[in-house]
């Protein structure tokens, strides 16, 4: 074989190779390293939050991973972790709600023989309005108040009708579905449309780790009204003495 037959047989061996498919189990290789590591990279954001317990932030990034990058080795370890932080994500997002649901006040008050205090209040109203007169549904409040003169006292305000509680009345309490008989009375005063729940102290330490609060009432209007509290975010720490 000469010189110029030996090159025409290279130039066409070069010709069927160039024009040969490539391995489809190679390209798929290649196309899952290149996922896998983009997967790798993304998942560096969520395993950071992950470990300050940034629950929300970790379940932000991990959801980009696994939907993402699902399949790849990084994506089913994350999936389960993402879970895990969405899950608790959610819980905080409830927790900040029912705790944006109370409010807490500290008020300097006059007291006797010149005397100033500290008046000391929690808040919170039901979680649906209640028809109180015959009208139109309207709001119900709960307050705890520590004054330095009057003592500790809790009691319910509406804003329209009465309370059938003059000389006292017998109220239906339940607390996470239990429910105990307290203790009523309604002030006589017009300066606001308030009943007092007697055992003010006891009241304070059945909601201390409870999620729902129910009392029903006698109102004037007839018949007796029910107000709903989600008193799971409490702070009891705002009342101290109370415990």
């Amino acid at each position: 074989m000469n010189t110029r037959q030996a090159t025409l047989l290279l130039a066409a061996a070069m010709i069927l190779a160039g024009c040969e498919k490539p391995d489809p189990k190679i390209a798929e290789a290649a196309k899952a390293a290149q996922q896998e590591q983009a997967a790798a990279a993304a998942a560096k954001d969520f395993d950071a939050a992950y470990a300050q317990k940034n629950w929300e932030m970790a379940s932000a990034h991990g959801e980009i991973v696994t939907s993402k990058y699902p399949g790849t080795p990084t994506a089913d370890r994350v999936r389960p972790l993402y879970e895990e932080s969405h899950t608790k994500a959610k819980a905080a997002r409830e927790q900040r709600r029912v705790e944006s649901l109370w409010s807490y006040m500290s008020t300097p008050v006059k007291l006797a023989k010149g005397k100033s205090g500290t008046q000391l209040s929690a808040s919170i109203y039901a979680r649906a309005n209640v028809e109180t007169d015959g009208s139109i549904p309207r709001p119900v409040q709960l307050i705890f108040r520590d004054h330095p003169d009057w003592g500790r006292s809790s009691y319910l305000v509406l804003q329209t009708g009465d309370f059938d509680c003059y000389g006292g009345c017998k109220l239906k309490v339940t607390v996470d579905g239990k429910s105990k008989t307290m203790p009523g009375s309604r002030p006589k005063t017009d300066e606001a449309i308030a009943m007092f729940i007697e055992d003010e102290r006891g009241l304070w330490r059945m909601i201390g780790e409870a999620k729902e609060l129910s009392i029903e009432f006698p109102v004037k209007a007839g018949g007796k009204r029910t107000a709903s509290f989600e008193v799971g975010g409490l702070n009891q720490g705002k009342l101290p003495g109370w415990r």
